[in-house]
């Protein structure tokens, strides 16, 4: 059985920060902060630990803020390495040999927020280190909140850091809808504050910058999605390779809803030329259990069609009504006269997202958006 998510803070944990800080300051009582983070901690899910490390580090750092700041950065750890993937080596719950790196500063981080309000230039900076051994885009957002004209001339400066998790934090921290981070609400409203920064950092050279550039537009496409068509329609002008998949990584959840000015922005705009099946089987299926879907699709056209093919499944509700989910399907090249038969498996096991009732459970096949054929399975207990 798999370590549950929330023991990456843990005794061992606090035992190994404390040490580190009390090689950089003789001063620093790592015995009470051992126990402060410590107590009652079986008890506590993630986030309440990492507040419980931000509670014990207050209770032990130096008052002066500035101080207590240049005890921090003196005691992480190298910044982390990014691999091929674009992923940061070293988050999977490890004690850094030569300092402190990883999920034990999410606490941290909110110990920054915390106390750092009243010096935002020195808070950021102390960001700025952590970010680049974890992240920083939890501990940023309180100061976007409550100091945005403090916080938006530093973030376009870290557009050009030569860190990438630096790069990253300008756009993921900046994020109006990120998960498990503060909502910042007049983002949600009005985004034109981050768009600088996605312009400068769209073409990134690093990956992991990309992907939060394109969750960020994700993010935006959620409230605006006529601001992330037109960016999509405006910047896949003479894009490469990798600006084209960021751009499809953006507009994903635009494409899957079949939202017409996006579909037109990726050249989609036209329903299927030519007709369309689909079938189910079995026809009754129980919670738990899978379907599959087979579709066909016949071209009467003369020319190549693109086409994005999707499926949305009408669940039923506690209530009895139903409410469609598009899943997503094929992208594809019809050519002029074929036929094609397309083929998934559909599972219907319960997750936490997810709850499953009985009933009839209507499918419709979406072609660039448009739903082009039907059919439907009953789902028994």
């Amino acid at each position: 059985m798999a370590e549950p998510f929330k023991n990456l803070i843990n005794p061992a944990t606090a035992r190994h920060a404390a040490l580190h800080l009390r090689r950089h300051w003789r001063g620093f009582d790592a015995p009470r902060f051992e126990a402060l983070v410590s107590e009652g901690l079986d008890a506590l899910e993630f986030k309440a630990r990492a507040l419980r490390w931000a509670d014990a580090l207050q209770a032990t750092l130096p008052d002066d803020f500035d101080r207590a700041c240049g005890l921090i950065e003196a005691a992480l750890a190298p910044p982390l390495a990014i691999d091929a993937d674009g992923e940061p080596v070293g988050l999977q719950g490890a004690l850094h040999p030569e300092g402190i790196a990883g999920w034990a500063l999410w606490g941290t981080g909110e110990w920054v927020a915390r106390q750092g309000q009243a010096q935002p230039e020195r808070a950021l900076q102390c960001l700025h280190a952590i970010t680049q051994r974890f992240t920083g885009e939890f501990a940023i957002r309180p100061f976007i909140h409550q100091q945005p004209e403090a916080v938006w001339p530093v973030l376009q400066r870290w557009t050009r850091d030569p860190s990438a998790h630096v790069r990253r934090l300008a756009s993921e921290g900046s994020r109006p809808r990120l998960p498990w981070g503060l909502r910042l609400q007049a983002l949600v409203i009005d985004p034109s504050p981050t768009l600088p920064l996605l312009r400068a950092l769209q073409d990134d050279p690093s990956a992991y910058v990309r992907r939060s550039v394109a969750n960020h537009l994700n993010d935006i496409a959620k409230d605006h999605p006529g601001l992330v068509a037109e960016w999509v329609r405006e910047h896949r002008a003479r894009a490469g390779a990798q600006r084209e998949a960021l751009l499809r990584h953006a507009s994903r959840g635009l494409i899957k809803a079949g939202h017409a000015p996006t579909l037109a922005a990726w050249g989609l705009s036209q329903g299927l030329q030519g007709e369309a099946t689909l079938a189910i089987a079995p026809a009754r299926v129980a919670v738990g259990g899978a379907v599959a879907l087979q579709a066909t699709l016949r071209s009467n056209a003369r020319a190549p069609q693109t086409l994005v093919v999707d499926y949305a499944v009408h669940h039923v509700k506690a209530n009895g009504a139903s409410a469609p989910k598009v899943f997503k399907g094929w992208k594809l090249e019809l050519a002029p006269g074929e036929v094609r038969a397309l083929q998934k498996s559909h599972s219907l096991r319960e997750v936490t997202t997810r709850r499953l009732y009985p009933g009839r459970h209507a499918v419709d096949l979406l072609v660039n958006g448009v739903a082009v054929a039907s059919t439907a399975f009953e789902l028994t207990a």
